[in-house]
Parts: C-alpha cells; sequence; structure tokens
C-alpha cells in the first residue's frame, strides 16, 4: 500500500462510530459508567443536553445493546440506566478520548475556572 491511498473504511468500524459519535452519546456514556443511575443524575451531569436529546438518545443507546433501562417498582416508579456489557467494554476507548481530548481540546473560559476552582 503506497503512502497516499486513502484506507478502505470497514462497515463495522463506521457502524461503531456512528453508534458512539453521535452527538450526546459520548458524554452520556461517560456519565452512565460508575453505575446505574437515574434520569435526573444523567441529565445534571451533562451541562446543555436537553430533555429531548437525552430521553432520545439513551432509547438508540438501549436500542444499540449499549445500555439497559430498568424499571424500579415502588412507590413512585424509579428507572435506572445502565451500561450492558457491550457498552462496559467501550471503557478503554473513552478512557482514551479522555486523555487525547486534555490533551488537544483547549477548555472556554467558563470550563478553565470550574476546573481551576475545583
Amino acid at each position: 500500500m503506497s503512502e497516499s491511498e486513502v484506507h478502505k473504511v470497514c462497515s463495522r468500524f463506521h457502524a461503531a462510530i456512528e453508534m458512539i459519535g453521535t452527538r450526546w452519546s459520548g458524554a452520556i456514556l461517560r456519565a452512565i459508567f460508575t453505575g446505574h443511575h437515574r434520569y435526573a443524575e444523567i441529565k445534571a451531569a451533562i451541562p446543555g443536553v436537553s430533555d429531548t436529546m437525552l430521553a432520545s438518545r439513551l432509547r438508540s443507546m438501549e436500542a444499540d445493546g449499549l445500555i439497559v433501562r430498568q424499571v424500579v417498582p415502588a412507590s413512585s416508579v424509579q428507572v435506572h440506566y445502565e451500561l450492558t456489557e457491550m457498552g462496559r467494554d467501550l471503557a478503554p476507548t473513552i478512557d482514551s478520548m479522555i486523555e487525547w481530548a486534555h490533551k488537544w481540546i483547549p477548555l472556554d473560559e467558563a470550563d478553565a475556572r470550574r476546573e481551576h476552582t475545583a
């Protein structure tokens, strides 16, 4: 293969990138890597995500097999979201993305102030 030859894109790779690269999906995965979480906890962890977008992404990630939605019967029904084995297997990928982002993506002023005071 010559240096100038373009790599062919594997359909599995393309599907994987589309699955985790959809807007907000990476942030949602990161937010729930620590266990099972309720909708409000996930929303609070992701600045700027709307209710409509979060609900839509959670549904699509559930359909893709990355997360599972668990309904907990109680006096007031609770819904928890948790990563599946497939979702948990993304941990090294997410960790690599975090490392890459810290190296190459600059913080805006507001984020820099929050990080400095934390």
